[in-house]
């Protein structure tokens, strides 16, 4: 017995769709779960974050930047890491990801410059850096931008 695999006791945890208010016997009659009197207890409590009237934390805090719409998330994978790979194997997105290079694509693959390769290899990605289309070319390698 560990902390991993402590629970809650059997029936001692009622699911969302619980039905409240249902008499004492149901174990949540009465007040419902909502203690006696006060704010909370009636309807039309007020919203999540609401202050009680003092200016709210979120409209404390000044706004600041903005989110372009248009930009792309471009997933980097070094020179170094293509390492792994046999002589004259073609490199792609899908191989990547099999390898455990990359855990997923979002916008796009592009290869970086940093650290050696030694193996002539054929690789199709979106993008390349200079320093690594040099690197790929310099072994006999070639590059394609898909």
């Amino acid at each position: 017995m560990d902390l991993s695999n402590l629970t809650p006791a059997e029936g001692s945890v009622h699911s969302n769709n619980f039905r409240r208010g249902r008499g004492h016997g149901s174990g949540n009659g009465k007040t419902a779960g909502k203690g006696h009197k006060g704010q909370k207890a009636r309807s039309g409590a007020p919203r999540p974050g609401f202050e009680g009237g003092q200016m709210p934390l979120f409209r404390r805090l000044p706004k600041r930047g903005f989110t372009n719409r248009n930009t792309k998330e471009i997933v980097g994978v070094n020179v170094s890491s293509l390492e792994c790979f046999d002589n004259d194997t073609v490199v792609t997105v899908e191989l990547l990801m099999d390898a455990g290079i990359i855990k997923k694509t979002l916008d796009g693959v592009k290869i970086l410059g940093n650290g050696e390769l030694t193996k002539k290899l054929t690789v199709k990605v979106n993008a390349f850096s200079e320093s690594a289309k040099a690197k790929i070319e310099a072994l006999g390698g070639t590059i394609e931008v898909i």
